[in-house]
């Protein structure tokens, strides 16, 4: 059984749900903005709280025939000890699905994550919308099997299907999530292609973090 099935997070020792994307991207950054409480915006930053700001707007509650649309919804679980929101969750009703307080009938809910660009190669994305689905299972006494991605670039919804294999894997990263904050401790950085587009380059500096001598990377700079 995993340590995460049965140790209760009190409230104030929650991370931010949004934190496991950052995490899975690269740990280091993670720890760079939730540690160490850096933070700068690039394009890629401003056009993605645009793109969510829109997904958020209109009402916040909204009732059509067979379905009820929730965006901006506060999510937790005291299991996994996150707490977040789901830009947009959709209750169907259904025959066999779960009730909601004040609510007629049974539903199954559907979370959609939004983002600005397209579908990635790694599983960030798809481990955060796993982890809300696990926090909305938590809350609602439920399982959820799936949920969407939405992508702004391609204007389309990606399926994605919350393995037992993905949700482990969420368990396993905040739980090290976890262990790190608890010791305030900063990973090293691993070098790559990601760098170029990270908001923090400039504040971690990615070269000067590899396994190179401080006075071999002036002395090459200098030589430039």
């Amino acid at each position: 059984m995993h340590k995460n099935d049965i140790k209760m997070y009190k409230e104030e020792d929650y991370l931010q749900l949004s934190g496991i994307q950052h995490f899975a991207f690269c740990r280091r950054q993670w720890a760079l903005i939730y540690i160490e409480n850096m933070w700068t915006e690039n394009v890629y930053t401003i056009e993605g709280h645009i793109f969510h700001e829109s997904a958020h707007g209109g009402k916040l509650s909204e009732k059509r025939k067979g379905l009820i649309i929730s965006r901006g919804m506060p999510v937790s679980s005291s299991k996994l000890g996150i707490t977040g929101i789901c830009d947009v969750v959709e209750f169907h009703e259904v025959d066999n699905g779960i009730t909601l307080h004040g609510r007629r009938g049974k539903y199954k809910p559907v979370i959609i994550e939004y983002k600005k660009g397209r579908p990635k190669k790694h599983n960030a994305d798809r481990l955060q919308l796993c982890a809300q689905a696990m926090c909305l299972e938590e809350m609602l006494a439920c399982t959820i099997n799936e949920g969407y991605m939405f992508y702004g670039e391609i204007k389309h919804r990606e399926d994605v299907i919350f393995t037992s294999e993905l949700k482990n894997e969420v368990c396993s990263i905040v739980e090290e999530m976890h262990m790190l904050m608890q010791r305030k401790h900063t990973p090293r950085v691993k070098t790559g292609n990601k760098c170029k587009s990270c908001s923090l380059a400039n504040l971690c500096l990615p070269v000067l973090n590899e396994n190179k001598s401080v006075s071999r990377y002036i002395s090459n700079m200098l030589k430039k």
